[in-house]
């Protein structure tokens, strides 16, 4: 749900799991995760091999229609879910629940990292143009 300032109107806003946001194999893995089964049992329940559930996963397969039925089955969502983001499926997190201390410390690393990767990439940035600039008046 979003709310526009302007008028304090809510409406729909897109989905966490919307086909802009995530990708069938990312559906395929949070449903799976919720549902509380590791990659080896919903292989063994669909009669598949995990590799071939690790290929969905990771985008680089997709189920045939027979398996897609029984995956959307086994996991509680839609096929439609499962394909586009739309329909009966998973929601996503609730952005505005108190964080833990944890977490709070993680995402405030990953911040602080952030800002030294972009510092240290614009510094390679600079070397490497240096490094360019040195070989060329060297022929």
């Amino acid at each position: 749900m979003t709310t526009t300032p302007e008028d304090g109107e809510t409406t729909e806003g897109p989905g966490w799991y919307d086909a802009a946001a995530t990708t069938f194999g990312d559906r395929v893995t949070g449903a799976r995760e919720a549902a509380g089964l590791s990659q080896a049992e919903l292989a063994k329940r669909l009669g598949v091999k995990v590799k071939t559930v690790r290929g969905w996963e990771n985008d680089q397969a997709e189920p045939r229609a027979n398996k897609l039925q029984m995956l959307a089955g086994m996991l509680g969502v839609s096929i439609m879910w499962l394909l586009s983001g739309e329909g009966d499926g998973l929601d996503g997190p609730d952005l505005h629940a108190p964080l833990s201390d944890d977490m709070t410390s993680v995402l405030a690393d990953l911040r602080r990292l952030k800002v030294e990767q972009a510092r240290l990439a614009e510094k390679m940035g600079r070397l490497e143009k240096r490094l360019r600039l040195t070989l060329a008046n060297d022929l």
